[in-house]
C-alpha cells in the first residue's frame, strides 16, 4: 500500500489520528477508528453482470477468497455492542487476488457521511474535543454542527442497533469507477446487502444484550450454522450526479446492479495477530477499479496507512 505523496494529505492524516488517540485514548495494537471488530473468512462469487461493468480479476473470476471485518464505531477496544456510541458499524472485504494482491472495499452501515474532506473531518473531531459534558452553549460542536448541515443530517441519521452483523446493510459513500474491456467507465457506490434481511433492535432490548453480544453472535452463527452472505451491489450513477463528495446522495430511483455475494464461513486463524496486521485500503488499486475524485479517498488512506503503522509496532 504507497504512501500519499501529498504533504498536506499527510499532515491532517497524522492531526486525525492525533485527535482520535485524544478523543478515544490511545490503545497500540488497535486502531484509532473501529478498534472493536471480528475478523472472518469467506469467498465472493461475481454474478454474469459484473463482468460487463468492470475487467477486474474477483469480477471475472469463478471464486475469489475474501476476509471480511465487521466493527464497531470509536477507538475503544472494548466499547460493549450495546453502546449507542459503537453505531455506525463498519464492514470492511478484502478480495484476495494472489500473493500479496488484493483489493478492499471499506463500507459503514449507513449511507451519509459527516464531512466532504479530512480538513472538515478533523475540525469536526476537534469540536467535539473541546465540547466536554458541562460545555457552555453554544460548544464548540453545536456551533460547528450550525454550520455545517450535513454533519448535522450525520449525527442525526437514524442507526439503530442490528440483532447481527449478518442483519446490517453496509454503505461505501464514497463514489469508484468501474471500468469495462471497452474502458467504458460507470460510476458507482457500492452496498452489501444482507441476504438474512435487516433486523435492529428497539432501544429497551438493547439496554438488556450483553457487552459483547454482536461478536459472540457472529462468531457463534459461523459454528452453528456454517455460512452467510451479502449481495454485493452497485448504486449507478446517472449523468449529472454528483461523484466526488461522499455527503451528497443519488436518489433512490438510481439502478442497483447486482455485481455478486459475499459468504462468510470461518474465523480467521490467529484472529488477533491478523486484525492488528491487515491494513484495508479504501483506494481499489486494482485494474478495472479506480477511485473517484473524491478528497476522501487518498485522506482515509493516509489515516489507515499510518495508524496501520502503529499497530504493527506496537508491543
Amino acid at each position: 500500500m504507497p504512501f500519499p505523496s501529498d504533504e498536506t494529505i499527510i499532515a491532517t492524516a497524522g492531526d486525525i489520528v492525533a485527535e482520535l488517540h485524544g478523543l478515544f485514548g490511545k490503545h497500540p495494537g488497535f486502531r484509532p477508528a473501529h478498534a472493536k471488530g471480528s475478523l472472518l473468512s469467506g469467498h465472493f462469487n461475481p454474478t454474469a453482470e459484473a463482468a460487463k461493468f468492470s475487467i477486474a480479476p474477483h469480477f471475472n473470476t469463478a471464486s475469489t477468497p475474501i476476509i471480511v471485518r465487521f466493527s464497531n464505531s470509536t477507538g475503544i477496544p472494548n466499547i460493549p455492542d450495546n453502546d449507542g456510541h459503537a453505531d455506525p458499524r463498519g464492514l470492511a472485504v478484502r478480495f484476495n487476488l494472489g500473493h500479496r494482491v488484493h483489493t478492499d472495499i471499506i463500507s459503514h452501515s449507513t449511507p451519509f457521511f459527516p464531512s466532504r474532506t479530512g480538513a472538515e473531518f478533523l475540525a469536526l473531531f476537534k469540536a467535539i474535543a473541546a465540547s466536554p459534558d458541562g460545555t457552555p452553549s453554544p460548544s464548540p460542536i453545536e456551533q460547528f454542527l450550525g454550520a455545517n448541515p450535513k454533519a448535522l443530517a450525520f449525527i442525526q441519521a437514524p442507526k439503530p442497533a442490528p440483532t447481527s452483523y449478518a442483519k446490517e446493510p453496509y454503505f461505501s459513500v464514497s463514489a469508484f469507477k468501474l471500468i469495462d474491456k471497452d474502458g467504458k467507465e460507470t460510476y458507482i457506490r457500492y452496498r452489501f446487502i444482507p441476504e438474512l434481511g435487516v433486523e435492529t433492535l428497539e432501544a429497551e432490548v438493547l439496554k438488556a444484550k450483553g457487552p459483547d453480544y454482536l461478536q459472540d453472535e457472529i462468531k457463534s452463527r459461523v459454528a452453528e450454522s456454517g455460512s452467510f452472505s451479502f449481495k454485493l451491489v452497485a448504486q449507478v450513477a446517472e449523468p449529472g450526479d454528483i461523484v466526488d463528495d461522499a455527503t451528497e446522495h443519488w436518489p433512490e430511483t438510481r439502478a442497483l446492479v447486482e455485481l455478486g455475494t459475499i459468504t462468510v464461513d470461518g474465523v480467521v486463524a490467529d484472529e488477533a495477530k491478523e486484525a492488528k496486521h491487515i491494513i484495508f485500503d479504501p483506494i481499489p488499486r486494482v485494474a478495472g477499479v479506480e477511485p473517484s475524485a473524491d478528497p476522501l479517498l487518498e485522506m482515509r488512506a493516509a489515516v489507515y496507512l499510518l495508524s496501520g503503522r502503529e499497530r504493527r509496532t506496537a508491543p
